[in-house]
């Protein structure tokens, strides 16, 4: 059976007459008549009674009328989803969020989203670190990381900037400051993430102290409890130590808590963000979806903090220690 002799037959069922089917499909009589003659020959079934003055359809060919007619709309179907996926404009793009860029990723998701209605996006959580091997199993398609970035199996491209800023607690004289250098913070320690859960965060805040000649007193704190979790913030209201994040609305402190948020003033405290993405990759959803995040970082400036600006609360959903796709 062929999909050819189901339009056929549904073009003679729907007009119940050969000549005028022929007319519709831009055929002769002669071929329409003898592939109807095959469909019923292969199904060993009579689908029209037929004679000089009438056509009309048997309960056979009823029935068939009934499933040719869906057959060949999800056959149309699947061939749209086809070509809307040649084109990019349906498919699967799987994002890797990392630590604090769920705010800065979610305007390219938005963007692409009213461009490319029919692609699917998802979104999962991963320190940038782990994000290259993530890429390299297949995990993610692209990700929004921080370096480095392994350049032997992947692609990518700089994004932008982020600044950096001292988080601590609202009691520590230096909460009042608008504006902190790294000496400042000689004599607080430095809670920070074991390396390899964001290796290029820990090696900038280190590589600061190294510029300023100052030796931090280094607590490494655990992994799994991201920026204001319960235990870090419990850490820095209790004035254990400061931690040295990117200033990103997703790792600032919920306002009017007891953990406050001082711009670092570096000049080299900021960090480079980047998409990244497997040098084999070919669907052009992916592809697609990374020419929007050009079209809305392209060129653009570092940033002035937004920990000062945020109005909003956010604090990650955890489940299990682990976190939710958001904003890490």
């Amino acid at each position: 059976m062929e999909l050819r002799q189901l339009k056929y037959f549904i073009a003679v069922a729907e007009h119940l007459s050969f000549s005028k089917a022929a007319l519709h499909l831009h055929v002769t009589v002669p071929p329409l008549s003898r592939q109807i003659r095959q469909l019923e020959d292969e199904l060993d079934v009579q689908l029209f009674v037929r004679d000089r003055r009438r056509v009309a359809l048997t309960d056979a060919g009823q029935s068939l009328l009934r499933e040719a007619k869906i057959l060949v709309a999800q056959t149309a179907h699947a061939v749209d989803c086809v070509r809307l996926v040649k084109k990019g404009e349906a498919g699967l793009v799987r994002v890797g969020i990392g630590l604090g860029l769920g705010e800065r990723v979610s305007r390219v998701i938005m963007q692409h989203s009213q461009q490319f209605p029919g692609v699917e996006i998802r979104c999962t959580e991963l320190y940038s670190s782990f994000q290259n091997e993530a890429l390299l199993e297949g995990k993610i398609d692209i990700g929004f990381l921080r370096p480095p970035v392994d350049p032997a199996h992947l692609e990518s491209e700089l994004l932008f900037e982020e600044g950096l800023s001292v988080h601590m607690s609202k009691a520590n004289p230096l909460a009042k400051r608008k504006a902190l250098r790294i000496r400042d913070l000689a004599s607080e320690p430095l809670l920070i993430p074991e390396r390899v859960a964001s290796t290029g965060l820990y090696d900038k805040t280190l590589k600061l102290y190294a510029e300023a000649g100052v030796t931090p007193n280094v607590v490494h704190v655990a992994m799994d409890p991201l920026p204001h979790s319960d235990l870090q913030t419990v850490l820095l209201a209790c004035r254990r130590g400061i931690f040295i994040m990117p200033d990103e609305v997703g790792c600032c402190p919920p306002p009017g808590g007891e953990v406050v948020s001082v711009p670092l003033d570096e000049p080299d405290a900021k960090i480079a963000v980047h998409a990244a993405w497997r040098k084999c990759e070919k669907s052009v959803a992916v592809f697609a979806f990374l020419n929007t995040a050009r079209r809305v970082y392209g060129g653009a400036p570092l940033p002035g903090s937004r920990c000062a600006a945020a109005k909003i609360d956010s604090r990650p959903n955890l489940r299990n220690g682990k976190p939710e796709i958001g904003i890490f």
